[in-house]
């Protein structure tokens, strides 16, 4: 395997499947199979799911909502998610643990930085629920801080597109995919890869992100073993 330890961002919308809000079991099915098979071969993955298929802060903000009220909804929806994924998991035979940046400690261990180290090592996966902690943070920032924190070799955004592109390849037929970008090109163009503050602590802190696309079966394999899947952004 190329990496050795991983951190996973999947988004909320992610779980619903062909849903059209909630959380889908086929799909988290899948997506414990998928995990599996790179936590078989020695990988140490800790994942960040983010809420929008349940509640997204932003959009309640928009529609009046208190922001820093809306995000701590927000927080609590991955929560959820962590857990419905936990479950999963736990399906498929692999020991999991929930950690919460906000403390519930009837259903999720608090973020301690050295108790994740050691489930990691233990070859526990690990899922980081509630963000940051923090308003106006979004979980890819989430994201970010817990795989620079954790020492991951890199954040892999299992997305419903195989890549970045020139432009939204679902409304462009003509768009053009990168196999490879920087991450001053990614600035440089516009792309959306992630909100401007996760990128560029990726980028201060040098650690690579691969975009793929998650919903096809083996891709995530793929991807950890080195194979050109999706779209590296580097330095």
């Amino acid at each position: 395997m190329k990496y050795k330890r991983i951190l996973l961002k999947l988004s909320g919308e992610a779980l619903m499947g062909e849903r059209q809000y909630g959380i889908d079991p086929k799909r988290l099915a899948e997506y414990a199979d998928e995990i599996k098979k790179i936590i078989d071969r020695g990988v140490q993955v800790a994942i960040v799911i983010g809420g929008g298929n349940i509640f997204r802060g932003v959009a309640g903000a928009s529609k009046g909502m208190d922001r820093v009220q809306a995000d701590h909804m927000g927080m609590l929806a991955t929560v959820i998610n962590g857990l419905a994924l936990q479950s999963a998991l736990e399906d498929a035979e692999i020991p999991t643990r929930l950690q919460s940046a906000v403390k519930i400690n009837e259903v999720a261990e608090p973020f301690i930085r050295r108790r994740a180290l050691r489930h990691l090592e233990k070859g526990r996966v690990v899922i980081f629920g509630g963000g940051t902690g923090n308003p106006y943070f979004t979980t890819d920032s989430a994201a970010v801080l817990r795989a620079i924190e954790i020492n991951a070799d890199v954040i892999l955004k299992g997305t419903r597109v195989d890549g970045i592109y020139t432009s939204d390849p679902e409304k462009n037929a003509d768009a053009t995919k990168f196999d490879f970008i920087t991450f001053d090109d990614v600035l440089s163009k516009g792309l959306k890869v992630m909100d401007t503050t996760a990128f560029t602590l990726s980028q201060e802190n040098e650690l690579p992100i691969i975009v793929f696309d998650m919903n096809k079966s083996g891709n995530l394999l793929k991807v950890v073993s080195g194979e050109a899947v999706g779209t590296q952004v580097n330095l």
